[in-house]
């Protein structure tokens, strides 16, 4: 494995995760949420997702498995290793915290309303609690996010700037689920901007922990295994997180012109690259 690959893995990985910052950023300043583009910004990043990993993803990981295993098995263990991934998935947002932090609960920068910045100030605990929970909660998320835009990266450069780019749109409004109830609890923008930008470096984190784990076993059978893994990773998030965000943010026309357009892009990419 070529050093300058691996750089651009951690290097992609790293900038999806510290996209949380924008979030935080767009929280400061922006005195509405835009959610007319949030919702078509993660309606695209789920066509990108779901397109890639149906169409590139899963058969890349088949060729490797097939190559490697013979056809019946290799195809065998390619769908197993696809609804692996997505299980891995559910069980790691099985485990995120419930009440008050989960990170499909978005939040807008006018949620926070002039009673309840007056509350907030008389009880700043709740609020406090709200946004810790949220960034353990979408630390958690970023984990299985992180190794699957590495592992991406490392099959094809060109792969993972696509889903790094996704998952970076993605992670904008979770930046604003945390910075926001922080914010006005402690009355620190440095304060709610570290908590949000601690919960993105989950996902360079999730990335080099898998790596490590994962280098002294590296191997094509590997590859595919993990690769059919990430594949379901990503449908599942597409479908629980990102699908049900974008609703929630704009309208149900905008997520699906979002989303179709994220596919066209993401083949019209595949289709240069070829």
């Amino acid at each position: 494995m070529e050093f300058s690959v691996l750089l651009t893995a951690f290097g992609l990985t790293l900038f999806a995760g510290l996209c949380t910052g924008i979030g935080s950023a767009l929280a400061f300043f922006a005195k509405r949420t835009n959610t007319s583009f949030l919702s078509l910004s993660l309606g695209f990043s789920a066509g990108v997702m779901l397109y890639v990993s149906f169409v590139e993803i899963f058969f890349k990981a088949k060729d490797a498995l097939v190559a490697s295993m013979g056809e019946q098995t290799g195809t065998w263990f390619t769908v197993a290793s696809f609804f692996g991934g997505i299980a891995v998935a559910a069980i790691i947002d099985r485990l995120v915290p419930s009440s008050e932090g989960n990170p499909h609960e978005m939040q807008r920068i006018e949620d926070m309303t002039p009673e309840e910045r007056n509350k907030a100030k008389q009880d700043p605990s709740r609020l406090l609690r709200m946004g810790t929970f949220t960034a353990l909660a979408i630390a958690i998320h970023n984990f299985p996010e992180g190794l699957a835009t590495f592992t991406a990266t490392l099959a094809d450069p060109s792969l993972g700037l696509a889903i790094a780019v996704a998952v970076a749109i993605h992670n904008v409004p979770e930046g604003i689920a945390v910075s926001v109830p922080v914010y006005y609890a402690t009355g620190s923008k440095a304060k709610a901007f570290t908590y949000s930008f601690l919960s993105g470096l989950a996902e360079p984190l999730g990335a080099a922990i898998g790596w490590l784990l994962l280098m002294p076993f590296f191997s094509d059978t590997l590859f595919g295994v993990l690769f059919a893994g990430v594949a379901g990773i990503m449908v599942f998030i597409s479908l629980d997180e990102l699908l049900p965000a974008a609703e929630e943010y704009g309208e149900h026309h905008l997520t699906i012109y979002g989303l179709i357009a994220g596919m066209a892009v993401m083949a019209l990419s595949l289709l240069l690259f070829l």
